[in-house]
C-alpha cells in the first residue's frame, strides 16, 4: 500500500489522478489534498477518499471545509496558504507526492517534500523551469526519485528503462501543434480565448491549454526535460506529432529511435509513476493499429511560435531568465484570458520582461522568488488596463 498526497487536487491532473487512485484502492491510499479555492470538489473528495489532511490557499475556503469536516464529524486536519500546501507534502506517513499545481508555487512544496525524503511524482513542470539545478541537486542528496508525470516526460522515461546514459544521441519531444498548428501570425491576431482553449486532443487546465496554444508549454517541457534526463538541450528536439499517439521517443548513438506509443490520456503517465518500477493495471483504452491512418510528424513553427524559442534560449542561459520567463507567462496567460491583451501580445510581453530585468546567473531559493514577484509586479502594472 503506497500513502498519497496530491498537491493540487481539484485541477486536471489531480481529478485524472483521483481517478487512478478510484481504480485500484488496494495499492493507494489518499492520505492529503490540497487545492487553491474549489472547496466543493474537496469536499467531495473528502466524502469519497476520507484523507487525514487537507489544505486551500485561500482562507475562506478552507474555512467552508472545516465547518463541514465538524458537522460530519470527520477528524480532518484542515489547513490554509502556503503553510498548508507545505505540511501537506511533507505528512509523515505519505510516500509519494504528486505535485500537480499549476505555476512555480509549486517550487517550495516540492523541495520540501524531497528533503522530507518523499518520491515525487512531477506534473508540476515550472518547479524543475525555474529550479532546476536545485531541485536535483536536493533529490540527489536525500536520494529521492522525481517521476515525470507530463505525458512527454513519462515516455522519455520509459524509452531510457534498462538503457546507460552516455548511449543517447538525442530526445524527441512530441508536440501536437496546439489549435492553430499550420497558421500564421497574421492569422492569429483576433483568437479569443474560447479559440485557444480547444486543444485538439488533451484534456487541460485553462493555463496549460493557452501555453500548448503558444507553444510556451512544450517550451517548458523542453527546460524539464534538460533537468530530468540531464541531455544538453542541443540534444533535445521538438517534433510535432498531430495525432498524439507517440508520446515522444529517444534516438540512440547506433541510430535506434525507442517510442512509447498509447492513447492520449493521462491517466497512463499518472499511472505509471505511481506504480513505478511495476506497471498497474490498464486503465486506457487500447491502441487500434488497424484504425490508425497515419503518423506524421512536423518540424515546429518558431517564427509563428516564438514562445518556444524563447525558452531555448532561456534555458541555454539559465540563471534567473528562466524565472522571469515563466513568471511573465504566467501573468500574460491570466491576461489574455481577461481579455486585457490579444494573443500574440504574451509573447510579447515575454520579451519585455526579460530585456527589463537583469541576468543573474548564480539563484538561489531567495533570488527565485524576489525574482518572481518583481516580474509579477512589473507586468500587472504596465498591461493590466
Amino acid at each position: 500500500m503506497k500513502n498519497i498526497s496530491i498537491l493540487g487536487a481539484t485541477g486536471s491532473v489531480g481529478i485524472q489522478t483521483l481517478d487512478v487512485l478510484k481504480n485500484d484502492r488496494e495499492n493507494f491510499k489518499l492520505l492529503a489534498v490540497t487545492a487553491n479555492k474549489n472547496y466543493s470538489k474537496i469536499i467531495e473528495i473528502i466524502n469519497e477518499f476520507n484523507p487525514k489532511l487537507v489544505a486551500l490557499m485561500d482562507n475562506a475556503a478552507a474555512e467552508r471545509v472545516r465547518k463541514h469536516c465538524i458537522e460530519h464529524n470527520k477528524d480532518i486536519e484542515v489547513l490554509a496558504g502556503l503553510k498548508g500546501l507545505t505540511s501537506a507534502a511533507t505528512l509523515k506517513e505519505v510516500d509519494i507526492v504528486v505535485t500537480s499545481v499549476v505555476g512555480m508555487i509549486g517550487l517550495v512544496p516540492t523541495i520540501e517534500a524531497i528533503k522530507a525524503g518523499k518520491t515525487i511524482a512531477l506534473a508540476n513542470k515550472e518547479t524543475l523551469v525555474v529550479g532546476g539545478s536545485i531541485v536535483i541537486n536536493e533529490a540527489i542528496e536525500h536520494k529521492v526519485k522525481i517521476l515525470p508525470v507530463d505525458s512527454e516526460h513519462g515516455a522519455i522515461f520509459q524509452c531510457i528503462e534498462g538503457n546507460n546514459s552516455s548511449d543517447i544521441s538525442k530526445i524527441l519531444l512530441t508536440a501536437s501543434g496546439g489549435p492553430f498548428r499550420g497558421k500564421k501570425r497574421d492569422e492569429l491576431t483576433e483568437i479569443l480565448p474560447k479559440d485557444a482553449l480547444k486543444h485538439p486532443k488533451w484534456n487541460m487546465g485553462n493555463k496549460i491549454s493557452i501555453d500548448s496554444a503558444t507553444l510556451m508549454n512544450k517550451g517548458l517541457e523542453v527546460i524539464e526535460a534538460h533537468w530530468l534526463f540531464s541531455v544538453p538541450y542541443e540534444d533535445i528536439e521538438v517534433v510535432v506529432h498531430p495525432q498524439s499517439i507517440i508520446h515522444s521517443m529517444v534516438q540512440y548513438c547506433d541510430g535506434t529511435v525507442l517510442s512509447q506509443m498509447a492513447t492520449a490520456d493521462m491517466r497512463l503517465p499518472i499511472q505509471y509513476a505511481l506504480n513505478y518500477p511495476k506497471r498497474g493495471k490498464r486503465i486506457i483504452d487500447k491502441l487500434d493499429f488497424y484504425s490508425l491512418d497515419k503518423l506524421s510528424f512536423e518540424k515546429p513553427d518558431i517564427d509563428t511560435f516564438g514562445c518556444l524559442k524563447l525558452a531555448y534560449e532561456v534555458g541555454k542561459k539559465g540563471g534567473n531568465l528562466p524565472t522571469i520567463l515563466n513568471a511573465a507567462n504566467e501573468v500574460a496567460v491570466e491576461l489574455f484570458l481577461k481579455n486585457k491583451i490579444n494573443f500574440l501580445e504574451i509573447e510579447d510581453i515575454i520579451k519585455d520582461s526579460l530585456e527589463k530585468f537583469q541576468y543573474r546567473k548564480d539563484i538561489d531559493i531567495d533570488i527565485i522568488l524576489d525574482t518572481d514577484v518583481k516580474v509579477r509586479g512589473y507586468v500587472d502594472k504596465k498591461y493590466n488596463v
